[in-house]
């Protein structure tokens, strides 16, 4: 899908062709989008690079286009094997226009699309573009609190737990945060070079923007870590605590067969087709019903001083 939108006194408008000073949304495209874009001199690999779900943040410029990728993060569900992503976002800026391509219509961009603003338009490329990257780290932080919280629910039910299934829980958000972990610190890098190449010092509010938006991104960067370290010592902690779980129930089950069993064992004797004590007693039944059960008390009174009920 090929939108061309530009800022207008009425707001953010669809045009069908292309306009100075507009942008380019671009996502998933079909080959005939790819033509038309190369047909505006876009470099094919500027268009392509973005599609490849594994292209690492960079940024080069070829045929006086600037292209910047950078990795954003995505949600696919709870159910998900692994829970939340990153996926490539390419930036293409030209003279007259920015172009956005991404293999999926990600919250980022519907956020753009939907909630324009007047100071923020696409005929001031850079300070456009630099938006992209504070939302971006936005929503790296927001995903880590929802990860923060998901794993504080996750530790109440670890800490009744003999399944494995919490664990394997926690380690797909482990996996999630060696995504966030890895797509981060390549945007920070990116970022950075952009920072040294002066392309956003001709005017001093960008200048401070890209200043927040590594602010954010590193603070991003350090509560993943935070998070990743976490998981990793509470994973290792909690698997003893399942195996200690597991222990302590079977210490009680074990206990439970002793007591049952004393009573059979004492049945047994007094059930043998032999001469036995007491066996011509009228009151011989309750004689051993008093023996199975006082062994049965004993047995009880030493395993709860064990505490193995």
């Amino acid at each position: 899908m090929l939108t061309i939108l530009k800022n207008t006194n009425e707001g953010l408008r669809t045009f069908e062709r292309l306009v100075d000073d507009s942008w380019i949304n671009v996502i998933d495209p079909t080959p005939e989008e790819i033509a038309r874009l190369e047909e505006w001199g876009i470099p094919s690999e500027m268009i392509t690079y973005p599609l490849d779900m594994d292209e690492m943040a960079r940024t080069e410029r070829d045929n006086g286009f600037t292209f910047i990728l950078m990795r954003i993060p995505q949600f696919l569900g709870e159910g998900a094997d692994i829970p939340y992503t990153t996926i490539p976002l390419g930036i293409i800026i030209g003279d007259k226009f920015v172009v956005t391509i991404c293999k999926s219509d990600h919250p980022i961009l519907q956020e753009m699309v939907n909630k324009p603003s007047r100071k923020l338009t696409p005929a001031k490329r850079n300070r456009f573009v630099l938006h992209f990257f504070l939302n971006a780290a936005y929503r790296y932080l927001n995903h880590l609190r929802q990860i923060n919280k998901t794993v504080e629910m996750l530790e109440d039910k670890l800490q009744q737990s003999t399944r494995n299934r919490e664990v394997l829980d926690l380690l797909k958000y482990q996996k999630s945060l060696v995504y966030f972990t890895t797509g981060l610190r390549s945007n920070e890098v990116m970022m950075e070079r952009l920072q040294r190449t002066q392309m956003f010092s001709q005017y001093e509010e960008d200048q401070d923007l890209l200043e927040d938006v590594l602010t954010e991104n590193q603070q991003a960067i350090q509560m993943t870590n935070i998070a990743s370290n976490i998981l990793s010592s509470m994973m290792d902690a909690f698997a003893s605590i399942i195996s200690n779980n597991l222990n302590v129930v079977m210490k009680a089950l074990a206990a439970i067969t002793i007591v049952v069993n004393l009573p059979t064992i004492v049945a047994s004797f007094y059930g043998m087709n032999v001469n036995l004590p007491l066996q011509n007693h009228p009151m011989a039944f309750f004689f051993t019903l008093g023996i199975a059960a006082t062994l049965v008390g004993a047995a009880v009174y030493i395993f709860a001083k064990r505490d193995w009920f």
